[in-house]
């Protein structure tokens, strides 16, 4: 850490040399033109969420600024969306997904500021990135504007960073917790008067994840589960840690630019690998370790040679090397007991390195015209390949047949704003992909050859919002969508996920509708909002466990007929001046079967009708937040805010098999959780204590997996 700050200040003693020189080379009108510039964005950014929510699509905007004292990732601030849900596979560092209006997984794609963060690794993962990284989250529920590029059908998460115009900003924060978790975040960044700056963002997460489960053991003497049995056991062996970096160095305000920047992110990361896809079988010396090199150029102009013509280009390639390591001789239970195997390797014998490699492109293009029409066109190119590389012997085998996508996505958007009371949009959008990659020939998958094929397809939507009256909202939305297979899909990791090539994209008719309507009335504000979705999937692409040889289990992607899904939402949120706030979100989707017949077959289907395995579908969430403002002294604010978290039992398996088993049931669960949060001198300086799961309560997750138990934090936070 030291040495990234070192750097970032001699960067800053070179850029005052690079500011001096472009400052006297710009003409006084240059100067007057990017000040005049600079007020317009100021305008904008500060407007920034009143701009999303003026769109015709379903979207949501969180303000990270409220949260920022809990001791959490970006993550778990979108679990407080209406419609969304955080899955977990445990504690710190472990695989995390968002569901969102009943489509988990790959459905939903992340991006940062507008470029996709497929393929980036681990390290820079919702669950790991600060809150202190985001200034905003916007979520797109279904439908999503052209200008992103993207197949998704669940919708979009769109990471939206700071973008401060103060000539140095410095924020830094640490917190320390049970399981001998860590978390520090550093912000820091210079503007010059000329335009040029400079920011450097670093974090990183420590955990020994050594919480409490409550499991069967195997008794290795008889080789027997006793499932009737539960044991209180600690998880042994599941230390995981990451170190991130990100460098942004640029110039704004310009005639030729109004932002020009360079990126560069790094980071690395290892994680113990303590369980597989169910929670019967144990690892004790498995281990996968990552390392992560991005780099990036982004350019935009208003204004770009006619008035009204707007253009983003934006350009990234990212390395990332994947090392899984499963050598052990001995198989382990969970009291950490182990048993000498007869060949290594306690899932699948492999030091394997994986070379991940991902480069893309976009460019966005918009036009407005009349002041009441505007066209955007954008092209979206995403290349990929991987080779894998075996170090189990001493001179290290590369895998003779490569993996490799290739992803080109063409969008046309034409939006029309006639008066302040509505405005509609009508898109196209053409999609492209090639995958190659291995292939068995047999039963056994002794022998692989290379396989590849390509898919073409047309896409187009509309989206509408109208105000009726003063505060009253309605969204309605509609796509014909494909979504092409993600990398994980197609290739799976390596490990415990296993793709195939073969694999067909998502077809589906989504429909979105929202409304919502505020009331301000003294000091007093109310925010209701309601949400519908409807969605008709074919060739729904499903994560399954599957049986190995030799009880092991891993999982796999399968392409499932039809899929329906119909759900709900509804929020709801009251403030009274600036000391009390109270919300409250309701969910229920039903991601139903809807095939009649088993694929491939004449046969019904015994599933028809049933809900979509392993897929909560009712959850509620909760807060009640007071502030005392002046506490103590001028300038100061005491904070008390109560949370809690409301998911209703689910089976992992469809229902007529799981209902009947509790085995294969997530039980219902309602935690809660505390914090006190003490903010001094306009918010230069905070401190925080805070509770999970302050009644301990038994939580699990996808497949029965366990969560921590109750757990305490405290966090110390800096801002200049």
């Amino acid at each position: 850490m030291n040495r990234i700050l070192t750097i970032f200040l001699v960067l800053c003693a070179c850029g005052e040399c690079i500011a001096d020189t472009i400052e006297s080379a710009d003409s006084i009108s240059a100067i007057a033109f990017s000040k005049t510039k600079q007020m317009q964005e100021v305008v904008v950014s500060s407007n920034g969420v009143d701009r999303i929510k003026r769109q015709p699509f379903n979207t949501i905007s969180i303000d990270t600024k409220t949260m920022e004292t809990a001791s959490r990732s970006l993550g778990d601030a979108l679990a407080k969306a209406p419609g969304v849900k955080l899955r977990e596979n445990g504690g710190v560092g472990s695989d995390m997904h968002v569901l969102l209006d009943g489509f988990t997984g790959k459905h939903v794609k992340v991006f940062i500021d507008g470029v996709p963060q497929e393929g980036v690794g681990n390290s820079f993962g919702l669950n790991n990135m600060p809150l202190a990284y985001a200034n905003r989250i916007d979520i797109y529920k279904g439908v999503v504007p052209v200008s992103f590029g993207t197949d998704a059908i669940g919708g979009i998460i769109n990471i939206v960073t700071h973008r401060r115009r103060k000539p140095f900003w410095l924020d830094a924060s640490y917190s320390y917790g049970s399981f001998n978790t860590h978390r520090t975040n550093v912000s820091i960044g210079r503007n010059f008067k000329n335009g040029l700056f400079l920011e450097l963002s670093a974090f990183q997460n420590y955990s020994d994840n050594n919480y409490s489960i409550y499991v069967p053991v195997e008794d290795f003497e008889t080789g027997r589960i006793d499932r009737d049995k539960m044991e209180r056991v600690e998880r042994f062996h599941d230390t995981y840690h990451n170190e991130s970096s990100a460098l942004r160095l640029g110039i704004a305000d310009k005639t030729w630019a109004d932002r020009l920047a360079l990126n560069l992110n790094y980071a690395q990361n290892y994680k113990d690998i303590q369980t597989g896809v169910r929670q019967d079988i144990v690892y004790g010396e498995k281990a996968r370790r990552g390392r992560s090199v991005m780099s990036g150029v982004e350019y935009s102009k208003r204004g770009l040679a006619v008035e009204g013509l707007d253009l983003m280009l934006t350009a990234n390639y990212n390395n990332n090397k994947a090392t899984n390591i499963d050598t052990s001789q001995y198989k382990y239970n969970w009291f950490g007991e182990k048993k000498k195997l007869n060949s290594p390797g306690e899932q699948n014998r492999q030091y394997m390195e994986s070379s991940n490699n991902n480069f893309n492109a976009i460019a966005d293009i918009n036009y407005r015209f009349k002041r009441i029409h505007s066209i955007t066109f954008n092209n979206s190119l995403n290349l990929y390949w991987r080779r894998n590389t075996s170090l189990l012997a001493t001179e290290a085998e590369k895998d003779y047949i490569p993996k490799y996508t290739s992803k080109n996505i063409m969008g046309l958007q034409y939006r029309v704003f006639p008066t302040d009371k509505y405005n509609i949009v009508v898109f196209g959008k053409w999609y492209r992909q090639y995958v190659r990659g291995p292939i068995a020939t047999d039963v056994n998958s002794s022998n692989f050859v290379s396989y590849g094929k390509s898919t073409n397809s047309f896409g187009y939507g509309t989206a509408m919002t109208w105000f009726p009256m003063k505060g009253l909202q309605v969204k309605i939305s509609y796509e014909k969508a494909l979504r092409l297979p993600t990398i994980e899909e197609m290739f799976g990791d390596e490990d415990l996920e296993m793709g195939s090539v073969e694999i067909k994209p998502e077809n589906s008719d989504n429909v979105n509708l929202n409304i919502s309507y505020s009331f301000r009335f003294r000091r007093h504000s109310i925010l209701l909002e309601g949400s519908a979705v409807y969605r008709n999937t074919q060739d729904f692409i499903q994560r399954n466990i599957v049986d190995l040889s030799g009880g092991k289990q891993a999982a796999a992607y399968v392409n499932y007929g039809r899929v329906l899904t119909c759900g709900w939402s509804l929020s709801a949120r009251y403030n009274f001046s600036n000391w009390l706030s109270v919300g409250a979100n309701f969910t229920r989707n039903d991601v139903r079967d809807n095939m009649r017949k088993m694929i491939g077959t004449e046969m019904p289907n015994v599933s028809y009708g049933e809900r979509m395995p392993n897929m909560p579908y009712c959850f509620a969430d909760a807060d009640v937040m007071l502030s005392w403002n002046d506490f103590l002294k001028s300038g100061n604010t005491l904070s008390f805010k109560y949370e809690n978290t409301y998911l209703h039992s689910f089976s992992f398996y469809p229902s007529h098999i799981g209902e009947f088993n509790p085995d294969y049931i997530v039980p219902t669960q309602f935690s809660h959780n505390v914090i006190l949060a003490y903010s001094m001198k306009q918010g230069r300086y905070k401190l925080s204590v805070e509770c999970r799961n302050l009644t301990n309560e038994l939580l699990y997750d996808n497949f029965r997996l366990q969560k921590p138990g109750r757990s305490f934090y405290g966090k110390v936070m800096v801002s200049l």
